[in-house]
């Protein structure tokens, strides 16, 4: 089955294709990251059930408590199916607790914590520190124009080891944590350790739009 479009252009609409992108919600920062992707020309929908898996052309897993989310996809039996669909090639972008579910390897695990997997990579929980050591940084990103991003670092991970194939986008360039890798990319997969759709710059979505997911639509399931 092909994937499923919509009519408008990024940033438009009425014209051209907007790629069908889900966002897992679940629990989260749900609605910050619908509204990012709209902007970057996507047609954005919520996820919560393993059928609506079927027509994206991409998803996002958003920010949030990474054991919660864990926890609620196994309850809303999308866990199994999400895996699949990842396998299979689909583009999927995590922020945050997003990217500790792409993690193949983790450090510091709740107990019974699962990921999703995907990326080649090992990853820590709430490596910078409790929430009130929350912290924003400009990075510079790799394949974005247009200046540093402003990172917001909220109970962040970070990588801690990543293997050959996986791309390091940006480090943190200042502090006690200078020369951590924050944000990733691993052929369809990407994932940041900050908060890209909080802050009303959404050229990561955008990134992601372009750069991921148009280059993967219309393949056949």
């Amino acid at each position: 089955m092909t994937a499923r479009r919509l009519g408008g252009e990024p940033g438009g609409q009425g014209a051209g294709d907007r790629p069908l992108v889900g966002v897992l919600a679940l629990q989260g920062d749900v609605r910050e990251h619908l509204a990012a992707l709209r902007d970057a020309g996507a047609e954005a929908v919520p996820v919560r059930r393993p059928e609506e898996l079927e027509p994206l052309d991409g998803i996002v897993l958003p920010g949030g408590e990474s054991t919660t989310i864990d926890k609620l996809a196994r309850i809303f039996e999308v866990r199994e199916p999400l895996i699949k669909r990842l396998e299979s090639g689909l583009p999927a972008f995590g922020s945050c607790a997003g990217m500790i579910l792409l993690a193949d390897r983790l450090v510091d695990t709740a107990p019974g914590q699962q990921t999703l997997g995907g990326i080649d990579m090992t990853v820590r929980r709430n490596a910078f520190g409790r929430q009130v050591e929350s912290f924003e940084e400009d990075l510079q990103v790799g394949g974005l124009e247009g200046g540093p991003v402003r990172a917001v670092f909220i109970r962040a991970p970070w990588v801690e080891d990543l293997g050959d194939g996986v791309d390091v986008l940006a480090r943190v360039e200042h502090g006690p944590a200078a020369g951590r890798v924050v944000a990733v990319r691993q052929g369809h997969l990407m994932a940041t350790s900050f908060h890209p759709e909080i802050t009303g710059d959404h050229r990561v979505h955008r990134y992601f739009v372009e750069e991921l997911v148009r280059p993967a639509g219309g393949d056949e399931r």
